[in-house]
């Protein structure tokens, strides 16, 4: 759904600045001809391409890799690496399907534009033309349009997350109460304002593709595209799905194969495809087919949204929105000239990404499980580039990047005011600026990360010893100071990522009442449990579902990044493009029967209050209340050690966490209903409103 952190084998100098940092992908203009597939035998990109897939599978975490590459319509490269389904002996092959996250993405684009080329949605009026039911509490909603859900700009606070990742579930409960879920929020920013990624929108946008074309959205993308292009290995959770060709997928704390993986809001983030199949999709951007959706179109998917709005200075980056698309200006293709698009999607089992060369009648696919959509991009970038080399497009490859070793300048006296507290994507980090011109970043409440030094430089920037990341600050026309990081992060064997965004906003004083203070002082280091998850949900297996309250002595009125506005309320209010200023949350706590709650994006979660000890007798019983809540509960230190065996209804499931919060058992994942408690652990059982579960402890 979201592009992922790289893993960066031994590269400690990055952990800061890249800290917040999701990687995707992104593109540039060209004026070379278009190339042709006569001069190009393949044979070395192909060559490559297995040993760079095999090498994400020994040292990048992925479990699979698949990919392919189209040139001028004909399938020239395709392959696979990895282990696939091990407990029924299934063999990866070009017809594995995998989950391609937010890729769906750049799916979900192309159906709004056609129904634009129809004439029947207009980019630019109101949402609520077409969406009459879609309201705010927030009334600058009316100034929502169907290109601000496309370019990322709503102004939306970014997801609704509850029972969107399930195990083995097509439960359309995201999707279906999405509009119930807006009408609570408020906007966390103008619509149009600036561009921050926003999955809300995309699910906002396949509701309007439903609204305006009267059918399902996999109905209209197998109708207008899946079909035409033939592309016969794709769907979404509402077809009918053989698991056994879904690529497996594992987690690296549990030994065995997971059940299946189902993203319920399907055009952010839920269609299942080969790579194969995506590059056959590609040809809607290269020329290569009519009648799917219009050149006027495919121009206005590829033109530099990001730029209508506030966005960090112009650089080599990772992302630059178009319509769709994570990136129209996309490096290194930038830097030979060439044009390229690209958008790529992870979710927590499956990432993705697709890179088209417009321009040159070629794209580049790779899906994979495990590993991450950066290091996917990567690969497609190598098909492209080495192609594009044998051809003599490029006549041969630019060395890796980097800023050059620092030069040390006078730093002018004022610079020092920008040293302070900053908020950016789920971190608060701390910037002291010393009067010689020496930078310090670090992250607060992060002991584990290195404090990164950096030397203010003749150009106003500050850059590391290794030459490789440099920092400038900047005041903003909305009079927001902001932390401008450029890295250029080489990934061994496979490449380099280069970033270029605001990633912190300078966090204003916030001076709290006592009666505020106090409120905020109780909750200091205590833990809220999540009560209206589905049992099936991935976050009960993952970690445990618990929010933790940690308030930081250097960030006083903050929790985290969320300003603290009241006793009882604390809200996201930075306003950062990109991706570390997406979402965002409002947090409301309530009181009942003695027990404290909190809501945030439709979940509920209730204090240590409402985990009760379990009952330490043989026998016992639970029953989820009409609330449909989950059921917390401790592990007394009278049976730790024992064995716990639940009779589970049809509808639910338990899962049970050590100390640390790791789970080490989920019945959904492992089907067993026995397991040793642990000591200090904790236990949730999780179903439909009544159901009953029966605990015998050994």
């Amino acid at each position: 759904m979201e592009r992922s952190e790289v893993k960066r084998k031994g590269k400690k100098r990055f952990s800061i600045l890249a800290c917040t940092l999701a990687l995707t992908m992104l593109v540039p203009t060209t004026a070379m001809a278009a190339g042709n597939s006569n001069s190009s035998s393949y044979e070395v990109t192909k060559k490559s391409a297995a040993e760079k897939a095999k090498l994400l599978t020994e040292t990048y975490g992925n479990t699979s890799v698949q990919y392919a590459l189209i040139d001028n319509g004909e399938i020239v490269i395709s392959g696979h690496a990895g282990r696939n389904d091990l407990k029924n002996k299934i063999p990866l092959s070009s017809e594995t399907v995998y989950g391609i996250g937010s890729t769906s993405k750049v799916v979900l684009t192309a159906a709004v534009m056609k129904l634009v080329d129809e004439g029947k949605i207009d980019l630019d009026k109101p949402l609520v033309n077409y969406i009459s039911e879609f309201k705010m509490k927030d009334e600058r909603y009316k100034k929502i349009t169907p290109r601000m859900l496309l370019n990322h700009s709503s102004g939306l606070l970014g997801i609704s997350p509850r029972n969107a990742a399930l195990f083995d579930d097509n439960d359309t409960y995201t999707h279906d109460t999405l509009l119930e879920q807006l009408a609570t929020q408020n906007l966390k920013a103008d619509p149009g304002a600036y561009s921050v990624y926003c999955n809300d929108g995309y699910t906002l946008a396949e509701i309007l593709v439903e609204r305006v074309s009267g059918i399902s959205f996999t109905a209209f993308i197998t109708k207008f595209f899946i079909e035409p292009l033939e592309m016969n290995n794709t769907n979404t959770p509402m077809d009918d799905i053989d698991s056994s060709k879904l690529a497996a997928v594992y987690h690296p704390a549990y030994n065995d194969q997971l059940p299946s993986e189902v993203y319920n809001i399907i055009a952010s983030g839920g269609i299942y495809s080969t790579a194969e199949d995506v590059v056959k999709f590609s040809q809607i951007f290269t020329g290569e087919v009519d009648d799917i959706i219009s050149n006027k179109s495919v121009t206005a998917m590829e033109q530099a949204e990001y730029k209508k709005g506030m966005w960090s200075p112009e650089a080599d980056t990772t992302f630059s929105y178009g319509l769709g698309w994570d990136s129209v200006n996309l490096f290194p293709f930038n830097d030979y000239g060439i044009k390229a698009v690209t958008k790529g999607g992870d979710t927590m089992s499956y990432h993705s990404s697709l890179v088209v060369l417009p321009e040159h009648n070629m794209a580049a696919a790779v899906l994979s499980s495990g590993g991450s959509s950066a290091t996917d991009q990567l690969l497609a970038n190598e098909l492209l580039l080495g192609v594009l080399q044998e051809k003599g497009v490029i006549k041969e490859r630019k060395p890796e990047k980097s800023f050059g070793l620092p030069v040390a300048a006078t730093m002018p006296e004022e610079v020092t005011q920008f040293g302070g507290i900053y908020g950016g994507a789920g971190s608060i980090a701390k910037a002291e600026i010393s009067n010689s011109g020496e930078l310090s970043l670090s992250l607060i409440g992060a002991p584990n990360y290195p404090v990164e030094k950096l030397t203010y430089t003749e150009d106003g920037t500050f850059v590391n010893t290794e030459g490789t990341s440099k920092v400038k600050f900047v005041v903003e026309k909305n009079g927001r100071t902001y932390m401008w990081t450029r890295v250029y992060i080489p990934i061994p064997g496979l490449g380099t990522v280069a970033m270029s965004e605001y990633n912190f906003e300078k966090l204003d004083k916030n001076e709290l009442s006592k009666d505020v203070a106090a409120a905020w002082e109780k909750r200091d280091g205590k833990n809220y449990y999540l009560l209206n998850e589905k049992y099936t949900s991935m976050s009960y297996f993952i970690s445990a579902p618990i929010q933790s309250i940690k308030l930081e002595k250097e960030a006083p009125g903050y929790w985290i990044n969320q300003k603290i506005v009241g006793a009882n309320k604390a809200i996201n209010q930075l306003q950062i493009p990109n991706m570390a200023g997406r979402d965002t949350i409002e947090y409301d706590f309530y009181s009942e029967n003695g027990v404290e709650y909190v809501k945030a994006l439709g979940h509920i979660y209730a204090s240590e209050g409402a985990v009760k000890p379990l009952h330490t007798g043989k026998r016992s019983k639970t029953t989820i209340a009409a609330d449909g809540y989950a059921k917390w509960y401790s592990v007394p230190a009278a049976i730790k050690g024992k064995v716990i065996s639940v009779k589970l209804p049809e509808n639910g499931g338990f899962s049970v966490y050590d100390q640390a919060g790791i789970c080490i058992n989920n019945t959904v994942v492992s089907g067993k209903d026995e397991v040793v408690l642990p000591e200090n652990g904790k236990i949730v059982f999780a179903g439909d409103a009544g159901s009953k579960f029966e605990v015998l402890i050994k």
